[in-house]
């Protein structure tokens, strides 16, 4: 028989009996933990849904449970909400006569042969220090009957009493496998986290929901499902494809991002808003409706799969999703609804649109938008070559942080430290056949680093060198920056042109990552023949801006 989940109110929980079996850890919530679900019943306020008579309700977290053969129901994970709940409700039944007192669900923990007395007479039996459990206990009823109590007089307990028994819900999971300690331990260490995803797979597995009749076909119906939700998730475990269609760093359970798509009325704040969607939509327990539901889905990982093998989707929407210029769900309705030449009309006029107003010759350092005009002509500067077949690696860009770097040195970026080693690596790409060269050398042999004022004027000088082919005006031009890993911008230590050169080509050979355009301006790609290869020179800058201009028509203002 398959694992059975729902949501059931806290009142329907009173007709049960619940042991609590020996590889439990005992009872040990604190002030703290029941002031919250005190608090979080208190502040709730449900409200209508819709055109319907229901109501929305405040959802606790899972208790997983096993039937027993004595009808119990042993409690595999959740105890500690258990007994807690359980306490809260003995205490609101002390404002009755016992006659009209609600018949509370049953406690029986193993480890304690007289708990089931215990906690029915707590009210008389306010410190109990028998043993820890009983300890804990006892302070948390207290804990509740101080908190009633500091709430005065105007306090409607009748309504809070209402809201926890009727307006709140635990999502019941019923397992039904046979080794109980295997299960919890499962649990317990993460292996299958009861997150909206393991709890909608529930869903879908339930016996119940399907159409009663021939056994194997039942049963074929649910193991296809189970292979193709498998095939999803494993695919989606692939970074290249995740990091393309999303931002999270989630490493289990990626295949929720497409249920959080599908439900449109996501609640940011409730963390099972999205299982409440599916469980809403389950309710009616049809096969056509599974199915229906279940195809929807692998229509989702369907088009995702297409985008990411199709090269030019695969880059746009890349781009748009990662500087956030759109909604995945929109691109999803958008491709729902157009040709894929229409689509691929609307993917280009979406990154005009948000790069609408940005004029590429008035982009200085500091602007906030010079990273995504970067990124986007890294982009098409792959996409557009014929015979590059190789994919952006959004999965890198988006777990590496980049920096907009200076292809030239600046002046006000004194280092503070290790300024030996700047000036020895300088020394080494001096030209000593220009008129400065020389004494640059020379002083730079002699100087005391430690001198602030001597090191600056020897290093503005030695940059200068560097940045003699250079006029001062375009120092922080978009022609003069380029996108880089803080990484390798950080192991720079303010280096002149040729070491940020050689240290781009060196992290290059060893597999580093390093954006095409990038590796264009330090290799001299934009230089005339021969290149000087030791400076980044006004041609240099020139040819690079009209290679922006080239590649970014179309998109941006140039």
């Amino acid at each position: 028989m398959e694992n059975i989940l729902e949501l059931i109110t806290i009142n329907e929980l009173q007709k049960y009996k619940f042991y609590i079996p020996s590889y439990q850890r005992g009872y040990r919530w604190g002030e703290k933990e029941v002031k919250d679900l005190l608090n979080d019943i208190s502040d709730f306020m449900p409200r209508l849904v819709g055109d319907s008579d229901e109501k929305t309700w405040y959802c606790l977290q899972p208790i997983v449970i096993k039937e027993r053969e004595d009808n119990e129901l042993e409690v595999i994970d959740g105890q500690q909400r258990l007994t807690t709940i359980y306490l809260i409700l003995h205490y609101l039944n002390q404002d009755f006569i016992e006659a009209k007192r609600d018949k509370l669900f049953e406690l029986d923990y193993q480890t304690r042969k007289d708990s089931k007395t215990f906690l029915q007479n707590l009210g008389g039996i306010p410190n109990n220090n028998e043993n820890i459990d009983y300890f804990y206990i006892s302070e948390s009823y207290q804990t509740i009957t101080n908190w009633f109590e500091e709430k005065g007089g105007n306090f409607d307990k009748g309504e809070f009493r209402s809201k926890f028994k009727f307006n709140s819900k635990v999502i019941w999971y019923q397992s039904y496998e046979e080794d109980s300690i295997a299960i919890f331990t499962r649990i317990n260490i993460g292996k299958i986290p009861l997150t909206n995803a393991e709890l909608i797979k529930a869903l879908f597995l339930n016996s119940s929901n399907f159409e009663k009749g021939d056994l194997k076909k039942l049963k074929q119906k649910q193991f296809e499902i189970a292979s193709e939700w498998d095939n999803i998730e494993h695919s989606l475990q692939n970074d290249r494809l995740w990091y393309f269609i999303n931002q999270n760093k989630v490493s289990t359970n990626r295949i929720e991002l497409i249920f959080d798509l599908m439900n449109s009325k996501k609640d940011p704040t409730d963390q099972y808003s999205t299982f409440r969607f599916f469980n809403e939509i389950f309710k009616h327990k049809t096969q056509e409706i599974i199915e229906k539901k279940w195809s929807e889905i692998k229509q989702y990982f369907q088009r995702f799969n297409e985008w990411f093998n199709e090269r030019d989707l695969y880059h746009k929407i890349g781009y748009l999703l990662c500087v956030e210029a759109v909604k995945i769900s929109n691109l999803y309705q958008y491709s729902s609804i157009l040709t894929k030449k229409n689509f691929k009309n609307r993917l280009d006029g979406i990154i005009k649109e948000n790069l609408k107003n940005i004029n590429l010759s008035d982009l200085q350092y500091g602007d906030k938008n010079i990273k995504n005009i970067l990124l986007l002509y890294n982009i098409l500067t792959m996409l557009n070559s014929e015979k590059d077949q190789s994919y952006f690696p959004f999965d890198i860009y988006k777990n590496e942080k980049w920096d907009i770097e200076h292809i030239t040195s600046v002046k006000d970026t004194l280092p503070e430290k290790n300024r030996d080693s700047w000036l020895k690596d300088a020394i080494a790409f001096i030209d000593s056949s220009r008129n400065d060269g020389p004494s640059l050398i020379e002083r730079a042999n002699s100087c005391d680093c430690d001198d602030d004022e001597n090191f600056k004027k020897l290093f503005e000088d030695i940059v200068a060198h560097f940045n003699s082919e250079l006029k001062d005006d375009d120092i922080n031009d978009i022609s003069n920056l380029t996108l880089l890993d803080s990484e390798t911008n950080r192991g720079y230590k303010n280096a002149v042109f040729p070491l940020k050169r050689k240290t781009i080509i060196k992290r290059d050979k060893a597999g580093v990552f390093i954006p095409i355009c990038t590796k264009n301006v330090f290799l001299k790609y934009f230089s005339d023949y021969p290149p000087k290869i030791s400076f980044w020179t006004q041609d240099d800058r020139e040819n690079y801006e009209k290679d922006l201009d080239r590649v970014l028509n179309g998109y941006i203002s140039n």
